[in-house]
């Protein structure tokens, strides 16, 4: 049984079809990925990408991929609906993972990382909207727990290389892993007892992110201090 097309995207006419592609060609900015992929295998089982549009999703199977893992979740989005449609098309699995990029992480939701890696079918592609930040904290996440790396060498995955800029508010994922690295790895604990133990309060943590964020921005920006 087929799921119903998505309320707002219907792919079943030419007409929807024409307004679902101008929707996400500017709403979705997807004018800006027709030429850029910010494609990288961190493995040899494993590419982060940005949003890839439908062609290039069928060259991707043509390369080998079998899962496509879409951080920004399902929703009732253009991009969504053409994804969803082209996986199906090319019999892609497409998996759902909903993360963040401006949130520390819940505990269900670093165990729930964990699971995805050790359960999806590889070779696989993984993508958030620009290929920076959920793919970068979820990067982080594949090297340390499918691939054994430390924190402290996973959390290059978190890089301007990728296109990722701690200096903003999408700098709380990389202040997470740095919490983890000051407080966690000195006393001997592995990074997920860390997440499991009391010390791991997500509200908290991004709370003091902020403060040091505006802090900077205070002394840094408006006060002009050295």
């Amino acid at each position: 049984m087929q799921d119903a097309p998505l309320a707002e995207f219907d792919l079943t006419t030419p007409k929807g079809r024409v307004a679902t592609y101008l929707d996400y060609l500017w709403k979705d900015h997807a004018y800006l990925r027709l030429g850029f992929s910010n494609a990288h295998w961190i493995s040899d089982e494993l590419v982060r990408t940005n949003q890839p549009w439908p062609h290039q999703l069928a060259e991707w199977k043509r390369r080998g991929i079998k899962t496509v893992i879409n951080l920004r979740g399902g929703f009732d989005a253009s991009f969504y609906a053409l994804e969803k449609e082209a996986c199906e098309r090319l019999g892609l699995t497409m998996v759902d993972f909903t993360i963040t990029s401006r949130e520390v992480p819940s505990r269900a939701r670093v165990h729930g990382a964990k699971a995805l890696f050790e359960s999806v079918e590889y070779p696989a592609l993984m993508h958030c909207k620009s290929g920076a930040d959920r793919a970068g904290i979820m990067s982080v996440f594949y090297m340390h727990f499918r691939k054994g790396l430390a924190i402290r060498e996973a959390l290059d995955q978190l890089h301007i290389r990728y296109l990722h800029v701690k200096q903003g508010k999408t700098g709380v994922l990389d202040y997470t892993f740095e919490r983890y690295l000051a407080e966690g790895e000195p006393k001997g604990r592995s990074f997920i007892e860390w997440v499991d133990s009391d010390a791991y309060d997500p509200a908290a943590i991004k709370a003091d992110f902020r403060a040091q964020m505006w802090g900077r921005l205070l002394t840094e920006g408006l006060l002009k201090r050295e």
